[in-house]
Formats: structure tokens, sequence, C-alpha cells
């Protein structure tokens, strides 16, 4: 095919990838019920446990790794070749666009802290203590394991949230490889495959996880509620925020998305 027919497919196709993987998530949450009495469960839940302890726990420290150098690569050389900006003003414009991970990692910040003072506020801890002792009053979760009880409050589920706005997060950052020109021939192009793919990768990590959280941990209403705020998250940066001047901005300013004068051949 023609160079112009493979860079409307792959403009066609991110566009397609960023739609997709919003329904993507909530049909692996509505699917979850089904998915626990099938034997594949059992391998899922395998896997989480190794890989639950190294990504999901630390899952924005992840995210935050691989955009950092993606975002800052990328934005650099799309200064310098579209806008033929110099070392000065490229490097500007580098460091606005990477103030979106300090929003994000507010964000993170901001709704796990929240997530923790509903569940202290609306539970209760039941412990295994005789019935002579007086009961005690729990401040906390905290205090209540450290008697070894149980803390039964309303957990929303932040890996829901968190796993559902990181992959919404690095396919949004991704966008920038549409508007992007780079020498196939070049370091810089294998530098930027790679991030590319390691981005691609951990998203796929990302969704599967969150589909191994939507079948084994926490109930309906708290996985839902979970990712709703992250895709409340997402919108409210990407299709709000980051549309007004003073912010970090969009990974794509000035360029409409059917545009293909400028492009990034993968």
């Amino acid at each position: 095919c023609s160079h112009f027919d493979r860079l409307e497919w792959e403009t066609e196709a991110n566009a397609a990838l960023n739609s997709d993987l919003k329904k993507l998530l909530m049909q692996a949450h509505l699917a979850s019920s089904l998915l626990a009495h099938m034997k594949l469960h059992t391998y899922m839940f395998l896997f989480w446990f190794f890989s639950g302890r190294y990504f999901v726990k630390v899952a924005w420290a992840w995210t935050f790794s691989l955009l950092l150098p993606f975002i800052g690569v990328t934005t650099y050389q799309f200064a310098r070749s579209k806008f033929l900006y110099g070392p000065t003003k490229s490097i500007l414009i580098v460091l606005r666009r990477l103030s979106a991970l300090l929003v994000g990692t507010a964000v993170w910040y901001v709704c796990t802290g929240l997530f923790v003072y509903v569940e202290n506020l609306t539970g209760m801890c039941s412990t295994s203590s005789e019935l002579n002792e007086p009961r005690r009053l729990y401040a906390n979760k905290q205090e209540c394991h450290q008697d070894n009880g149980i803390w039964n409050g309303f957990d929303i589920s932040g890996h829901s949230f968190l796993l559902s706005y990181c992959a919404l997060m690095i396919v949004e950052e991704m966008s920038v490889l549409e508007g992007l020109s780079v020498d196939q021939n070049s370091r810089l192009h294998v530098v930027i495959n790679s991030l590319f793919v390691a981005l691609c990768f951990l998203t796929m990590i990302w969704v599967f996880m969150f589909l191994c959280t939507a079948v084994y941990f926490h109930d309906f209403s708290q996985k839902l509620l979970g990712v709703l705020v992250g895709l409340a998250a997402w919108y409210g940066t990407y299709r709000f925020w980051y549309l007004k001047p003073f912010s970090p901005g969009l990974p794509l300013p000035h360029i409409p998305s059917s545009s293909k004068k400028y492009s990034y051949s993968r």
C-alpha cells in the first residue's frame, strides 16, 4: 500500500484504540462475574499473585517512569520539527508537557487518600476478643489490623481506578506519534520505538490486571465506583482542563486528527 494509505491507517488505528480502550475497561468490569466461573480464572489468579506484587502495587511508578522519557523525547522532537523552535523554547514546552505527570501524581495521591478516608469513615472492626473484655473502638483500619482484626468498610477499588486511569493516560500521550516526524535511520527513531513498545506492553498488563481485579476483589459497586473515578480523572484532565491555556496542554497542539502532513512512520 502507498505511504499515505499507511499514515491514514495508523491515524485511524490510534483513534480507534483510544475510543475502544474506554469501552474495554467497562466491558471487562461487567464481564467479571462470567469469567469467575471459568477455568481460566485459576491461571489469572496465579498471574495476578506473582505480577501484582511487582506491577499493580506500584502501577503509577511504572507508568511515570516510562511516560517521563517518552513525553520528553517526543515533545522536544515535535517542537523542533513542527514549529521550528530553538532548544530553549523547545525545553520550555517539554517542561510544560511533563507537568502532566505531576498532575497525574496529584490525582493518584488525592483519590487514593480519599478512598482510604471513605473506608475508615464507613468501617467497623471485627476482632476475636473474649466476651468479658471491653469492646474497643478503633479509629481506622490500621489500628484494627494491629489487633489482628478485620475492618469492614466501603472499600472503593483503588486498583480499578488507577489501572483505568494509567491505561487511558498512556494512550492519550502516545497520540503525539500521529504528528511526529523522525528519520527512520536515526537513533532517536529506535529510542522512540522502544518506548512505544514498552508502553504498549505496559498498557496490556494494566488492562489484564484490571480484569483480574474485576474477577477476584471488591464487590460490584466498589469496582464500578473506582472505574468511574478513573474515567472522571481522565475526562477532567485530557478532555477539559488540558484544553485551557494555563495547563500542561495536549500532546498534539494545533494539529487536527485528520492531518497527514506530519506523521511518524512506525
